[in-house]
C-alpha cells in the first residue's frame, strides 16, 4: 500500500466498486476500503434488478443470477391479483456473488481493494478532504488522496463529517425489514408486491423468487408508521398467515433512505455515491442500479479531475448526476406521495379496472395512469417519466 492515492473509495458495494472501476479505468491511482472481511456481506437488500441496469456495467452471468423475472403481480387489500408481463426484463442476484464480481471489475482496472479497514475520520488540507483516518488489523492509520469518494452506505459518516447535510427526515427514512426463507410456493418468474393497510402502510410488501423455491420476503414502511408499529410486526403477521412452517435462512433489517438525492453531493475534495448520497428510487427503493450509475459517473470525474490537475472539477458531480437520473427520482418521489397514500378501497379499485384492460396491453404507464386517473397533475408526472 502507498502513503497517497489519486482515489480512495470507502465501501466496496456496487455504487463503490463501480467508482472504483471508473476512476482507475479512467488513469487514476485508486484504493477502494471496506470495513467488513468479504465485499458483498453482509447482504442488506431485497437483491431485484433490472436487466438494463445491470447490463450497463457487467454482462449477467448466471453465477449470481437467482432468479429470471418477467412478471411484476401487484396484489390489492382485497386479495385481487393484477399481472403485467415485460419479457426479459431483470433479476433477482445472488448479491454475494454479485458485488464481490463487481470489485473484480475495479481490482482489473487497477484499483486495489483493503477489507476490515474501518475508516474512522477524514484528513483536511487547507479546508478540503485530503484523505481519511482507518483503523486497520488493531493498528490506527491514514490514507492521502486528491479525492475521496464515500460509498459507505445509508448510515455514512463520510459526508457529515466532510461538512454536507445528510440529515433526512425520519418520515422520509423507510423502516424496512426482510427474511430469505425456503418453501415458498410462488413463481419463479414473478416480482410479487402487497399492498394495504394490513401489510405495509405507506409502503409497499414485497415477495423475490429465488432458486430452489427460496425467496426475500420482506416490506418497508415509512417512519411516521414505523414509529407506532415495527415493520417486523407486520413480516411476522405476514408469515404466520401466509408461509406459518417455512424455514427462516437470514433475516435482515435497517433503514433506506426513500426521498430524492441530498441537495450536495460534493464538496472540496470529496463526492457521495449510492445510498450515502440518497441515490435511491425514492418510488420503489430500490438502490442497486442507480447507485452503480452514481458511482460511474463520480469514477469518471474523479479521473478527469486526476488528468486535468483540476480538483474543482469534481464540483461538476452534482449537475451531471441530476441530468442522469436525479431530476427523475423528483418525479418518482412526487409520484411515491400520491400512491403511497391510498386507502385500502382505492388499491382495490385499481387492481379491479386494470384487470379489465386486456392481458396483452398491460404496461406500468397503462397502470398508472389507472391508478392516478383523478389526479392530473401526478399523471403529467408518469407521463414525464415515460417519455424523458
Amino acid at each position: 500500500m502507498k502513503n497517497e492515492y489519486d482515489v480512495i473509495v470507502v465501501g466496496a458495494g456496487p455504487a463503490g466498486s463501480i467508482a472504483a472501476r471508473y476512476a482507475a479505468e479512467g488513469g487514476a491511482s485508486v484504493i477502494m476500503l471496506e470495513k467488513d472481511r468479504d465485499v458483498g456481506y453482509p447482504v442488506r437488500c431485497g437483491e431485484a434488478i433490472s436487466k438494463v441496469g445491470v447490463s450497463e456495467f457487467i454482462t449477467p452471468d448466471e453465477r449470481w443470477i437467482s432468479a429470471h423475472i418477467s412478471k411484476f403481480a401487484l396484489i390489492s387489500p382485497d386479495g385481487t391479483e393484477a399481472v403485467i408481463e415485460f419479457g426479459d426484463a431483470g433479476y433477482v442476484l445472488e448479491r454475494r456473488i454479485f458485488d464481490y464480481e463487481l470489485a473484480k471489475t475495479a481490482a482489473n482496472a487497477g484499483a486495489e481493494i483493503v477489507t476490515r479497514a474501518y475508516v474512522n475520520g477524514l484528513l483536511f488540507e487547507n479546508g478540503k478532504v485530503s484523505g481519511v483516518k482507518y483503523e486497520y488489523r488493531g493498528e490506527q492509520k491514514e490514507l492521502k488522496a486528491k479525492i475521496v469518494i464515500g460509498a459507505d452506505g445509508v448510515e455514512s459518516r463520510i459526508g457529515r463529517w466532510a461538512g454536507l447535510k445528510t440529515y433526512v427526515d425520519f418520515r422520509e427514512m423507510e423502516c424496512c425489514v426482510q427474511v430469505t426463507a425456503s418453501n415458498i410456493n410462488v413463481k419463479g418468474d414473478t416480482l410479487y408486491f402487497y399492498f394495504g393497510e394490513n401489510v405495509a402502510p405507506g409502503g409497499y410488501f414485497w415477495i423475490f423468487p429465488k432458486v430452489n423455491g427460496a425467496a426475500n420476503i420482506g416490506l418497508g414502511v415509512s417512519g411516521m408508521v414505523g414509529k407506532k408499529r415495527s415493520a417486523l410486526s407486520f413480516l411476522n403477521n405476514f408469515m404466520e398467515n401466509n408461509f406459518p412452517n417455512a424455514p427462516v435462512l437470514t433475516a435482515i433489517a435497517g433503514g433506506v433512505p426513500s426521498s430524492i438525492t441530498l441537495e450536495k453531493i460534493s464538496a472540496p475534495g470529496i463526492m457521495l455515491v449510492g445510498d450515502a448520497a440518497r441515490q435511491v428510487n425514492p418510488l420503489s427503493g430500490g438502490g442497486i442500479a442507480s447507485g452503480m450509475i452514481g458511482g460511474s459517473i463520480a469514477g469518471r470525474i474523479a479521473a478527469e479531475a486526476i488528468e486535468r490537475n483540476s480538483l474543482d472539477h469534481i464540483l461538476k458531480y452534482d449537475k451531471a448526476w441530476h441530468e442522469r437520473l436525479g431530476k427523475r427520482h423528483e418525479l418518482f418521489e412526487k409520484i411515491k406521495n400520491g400512491i403511497y397514500n391510498f386507502s385500502d378501497d382505492k388499491f382495490n379499485k385499481i387492481a379491479h379496472s386494470f384487470n379489465k384492460i386486456p392481458y396483452e396491453k398491460r404496461t406500468l404507464g397503462k397502470l398508472f395512469t389507472t391508478a392516478l386517473f383523478n389526479q392530473p397533475s401526478l399523471l403529467v408526472d408518469v407521463a414525464k417519466v415515460f417519455i424523458i
